[in-house]
């Protein structure tokens, strides 16, 4: 009898309101690309890597050249080579200020401070505007802001798909409530109705297809009658199921 029901819910169910509605969660968010930390070997054997993507897309493809890097380098040796160590120090120096600013990936943040020097070494010259240790820490608030500025924006992001997705599971559960509510309202009014007109209803939604023509020629016959009157029966009993379940779920909506 329950799949029956379920043919006869899906006959029945389409005129009758529901409470719930549809909900929808954003999934339009693409993950940033997470930085790489870079130990102090390789740090000193290869140029800086892939900018972090904080500045604008012109600007995040980027790449630190051998050459750009060397360029670097010597921007902070200034008048003496270190062999690298002055790059070191103020690297050291970013990721410490960093830490201290109470950023989660502090070295991948020096990073990005020390690949925008390098890019604007390259294109822009600068090297004679300020001293390496001022420029740097110029550079590096401005890559702080915009990390802030980047963090709030998918801490607000996901708190409201956190938002979405608690709405969309009470969705879900008041949707699969009403779905009780219907099937326990269509199952009352069928075993209300009188014993002929429960059995037309029962029968005439049985199997599918041709099985379903012949099960309703037999039932017509049984019956002794034809099977359009049969067809105006069965349409009239499921009216009246309509509107006896639309009644049901409308006086349990009241009482909940």
């Amino acid at each position: 009898m329950n799949s029956t029901l379920s043919v006869i819910r899906e006959k029945v169910g389409g005129s009758i309101p529901s409470r719930s509605c549809q909900a929808s969660i954003r999934t339009d968010l693409a993950p940033s690309t997470p930085f790489r930390a870079r130990t102090t070997k390789s740090v000193i054997e290869s140029p800086i890597g892939e900018p972090s993507g904080l500045e604008g897309s012109h600007k995040k493809d980027w790449t630190t050249t051998a050459s750009a890097f060397q360029r670097l380098l010597k921007w902070l040796d200034g008048e003496t080579n270190s062999e690298g160590q002055k790059y070191l120090e103020m690297r050291r120096r970013l990721v410490a200020y960093f830490d201290r600013k109470s950023c989660t990936t502090p070295d991948d943040l020096a990073d990005e401070t020390l690949t925008r020097i390098a890019r604007r070494l390259e294109e822009e010259n600068i090297s004679g505007t300020e001293a390496p240790a001022k420029y740097c820490y110029i550079v590096a608030r401005f890559v702080f802001m915009e990390h802030l500025r980047s963090s709030r924006q998918e801490d607000a992001l996901a708190s409201d798909l956190k938002r979405n997705a608690t709405e969309a599971i009470a969705v879900f559960d008041q949707a699969q409530e009403d779905e009780d509510i219907m099937l326990s309202c269509l199952e009352s009014c069928i075993n209300n109705l009188e014993p002929e007109g429960r059995e037309i209803i029962l029968g005439y939604y049985v199997g599918k297809e041709r099985e379903k023509i012949g099960n309703r020629r037999s039932l017509a016959q049984s019956l002794g009658i034809t099977s359009n009157a049969l067809s105006i029966r069965a349409c009239r009993i499921r009216a009246r199921l309509e509107k006896c379940v639309r009644e049901c779920c409308r006086q349990s909506e009241i009482l909940s």
